[in-house]
């Protein structure tokens, strides 16, 4: 594909429609995973998951409700470049962001020792397993939306 190129996307299932009651799981899973977790996190963490599996559809709505919520978009800018961009994100947020990639990319050698070790330094056991929660359920979502070619810029989550 040449930068010119757009992807054309073929309709394909409903999955809320066709598979109400998992749909309905998923909300609800997401849904208490958030608890207890700062807003802004909820949001880098679901940017980064999403950016690492390259889901647009995903990463346009939770870029858009993180700028509702307050984030800068100097830090939006950051997120794809955490590491170097240190200085942006707190200690506690890095060790999210590192603990989200290693999740998400699980299958690129699991998740390191240290990677949670460092996570769990900065959360307590209920947060921790929120945060977990939370990095499933965005990959999980990121899952959907890609096998389901959902369209970047809107946001279906009104429709259900």
């Amino acid at each position: 594909m040449t930068n010119d190129e757009t992807v054309t996307r073929i309709p394909r299932i409903d999955f809320a429609k066709a598979a109400p009651k998992a749909f309905k799981a998923l909300i609800g899973f997401d849904a208490a995973a958030r608890q207890g977790l700062d807003p802004a996190l909820v949001e880098l963490v679901q940017i980064r998951s999403s950016q690492l599996n390259g889901c647009a559809y995903c990463l346009h709505m939770h870029t858009t409700d993180a700028r509702k919520a307050g984030e800068s978009e100097e830090r939006l800018h950051m997120v794809a470049v955490w590491r170097e961009a240190a200085p942006f994100f707190t200690e506690k947020e890095r060790a999210a962001l590192a603990l989200t990639e290693a999740v998400t990319l699980v299958s690129s050698g699991g998740v390191p020792d240290d990677v949670y070790a460092r996570a769990a330094a900065h959360f307590d056991e209920p947060e921790l397993a929120g945060l977990l929660a939370l990095i499933f359920t965005i990959n999980t979502w990121n899952r959907i939306a890609l096998s389901t070619a959902k369209v970047p810029g809107t946001d279906e989550r009104v429709a259900h």
